[in-house]
């Protein structure tokens, strides 16, 4: 079934809303569950979207029990099985990668089909295979199926890169391994961290949270423990940038600043107005008084700016003052949401995969644009948003993978946002206006 919102630009946002928790977190959480061979894992603040719905679904297929009801999840794991996962489960689900490091560790064999997801650049499993080998298994996968098996034992993993998801599988298979597992080169971003937590919480010990050389101390069996998940500091982000260039006053409750401590620097120095209350965790943004000027934003591993709102600040580059560049390290197609941005009248030059400049500021049309993937997808919602007329922004599945009910949280701001289901007119509604 095709879905689209329909976005009528140009309404400055108002009022308060409170940030959910996060998506790249809930999966290594949920997958995490599998290392509790006894009691009841129940997960807390989850968001309800179609990759974790899709994660627990596999989770139910290998054996488990769950619920998922008013943001909170339950699994119980005690019966589940390691046993192939076809391509029908996890084709369109690229963080059910994380699911080989603790069905591998604790049964010893593990198959499925290759993940998907988003296309925004190669991501190997390289880094995967690379970390599971280091502690022992054997590596008989195919063109067509990641195959691993073999009892692992604690040691030193030297990952091939920063790499957020090798590092939690990393963390996940070493919770059950007795003895201390050491882990450079970790990934050290907010959601690892609460990976990290809450395997401490089950019964390991881990050394080094937030850093990038970790130490994991693993014991069997793990118990079920009760977690609550981080806000998303990517929705929240995303919610700042749509202050900004709506030239809107919004506050954000539920926000950990210092996960976004590299963003809202970068927003400073581009001439974004905000301000933080420790104590109640509220983020307040004035985009009305906000006098956006050109940047330079150079993505990188946390505590850099995050890749992930690298479109997000794109889209706000187009309303800033100047020639503004962008220095993607990280993925290689990260950068295809810039013709979508065109389409809708902004001055883009893409120097390269990794490179482009964006001159402003640049009044923006209404138009049909793609969402491309989950990221890409949130910003062309901020670029309608803040664009002249009507815009439909298609094929919103990739938006709903990753924002629990974002359309519902902008219309509670006083944005004009329909989700629309079913064929579109041949001009998408919009075309010319």
């Amino acid at each position: 079934m095709d879905i689209s919102y329909r976005v009528h630009g140009g309404i400055p946002l108002k009022g308060d809303v409170s940030i959910g928790g996060s998506k790249n977190a809930a999966l290594p959480l949920i997958a995490a569950s599998i290392l509790a061979e006894e009691g009841e894992t129940v997960l807390r603040n989850v968001p309800r979207l179609r990759d974790t719905e899709a994660m627990l679904r596999i989770l139910e297929y290998l054996g488990a029990q769950t619920s998922f009801e008013d943001g909170i999840v339950r699994i119980r794991a005690n019966a589940i099985r390691s046993k192939p996962i076809p391509a029908e489960y996890v084709s369109s689900l690229r963080g059910s990668i994380v699911l080989l490091g603790p069905l591998l560790a604790r049964f010893g064999v593990v198959e499925m089909a290759y993940p998907g997801g988003d296309v925004i650049g190669k991501r190997p499993v390289d880094a995967h295979i690379s970390a599971f080998t280091q502690l022992g298994a054997e590596n008989t996968s195919t063109e067509e199926v990641l195959h691993l098996q073999g009892t692992l034992h604690a040691g030193h993993i030297i990952l091939p890169e920063f790499s957020v998801t090798a590092t939690e599988n990393a963390i996940l298979a070493a919770s059950l391994l007795p003895g201390e597992t050491r882990i450079d080169l970790a990934a050290a971003e907010p959601h690892v961290q609460d990976l990290q937590h809450l395997v401490q919480e089950m019964g390991a010990q881990i050394e080094g949270i937030g850093m990038h050389t970790v130490f994991v101390r693993g014991k069997r069996p793990l118990i079920g423990a009760d977690h609550t998940i981080v806000p998303d500091y990517l929705e929240a982000g995303a919610l700042v940038i749509a202050a900004l260039v709506t030239k809107g006053k919004v506050r954000l409750h539920g926000i950990d600043r210092e996960h976004l401590l590299s963003f809202l620097d970068a927003v400073q120095r581009f001439g974004g107005i905000w301000k933080y209350d420790e104590k109640e965790r509220v983020l307040f943004i004035d985009g009305e008084i906000s006098s956006l000027q050109s940047m330079h934003v150079r993505t990188n591993i946390f505590p850099g700016f995050p890749t992930d709102l690298q479109p997000a600040m794109g889209v706000a580059m187009t309303q800033a003052k100047g020639v503004s560049r962008i220095f993607e390290r990280l993925y290689e197609g990260r950068m295809a949401y810039l013709y979508e941005l065109e389409k809708m009248g902004a001055h883009v030059e893409i120097l390269n995969a990794h490179q482009a400049l964006i001159i402003g500021p640049t009044p923006l049309r209404g138009r049909l644009v793609a969402s491309n993937d989950i990221r890409a997808g949130a910003a062309m919602v901020l670029a309608a948003l803040c664009a002249e007329g009507e815009t439909t922004v298609a094929d919103v599945r990739y938006i709903e993978r990753g924002y629990d009910r974002l359309d519902e949280k902008l219309r509670g701001l006083g944005a004009k946002i329909e989700r629309i289901t079913g064929s579109m007119s041949s001009n998408g509604g919009q075309e010319g206006q």
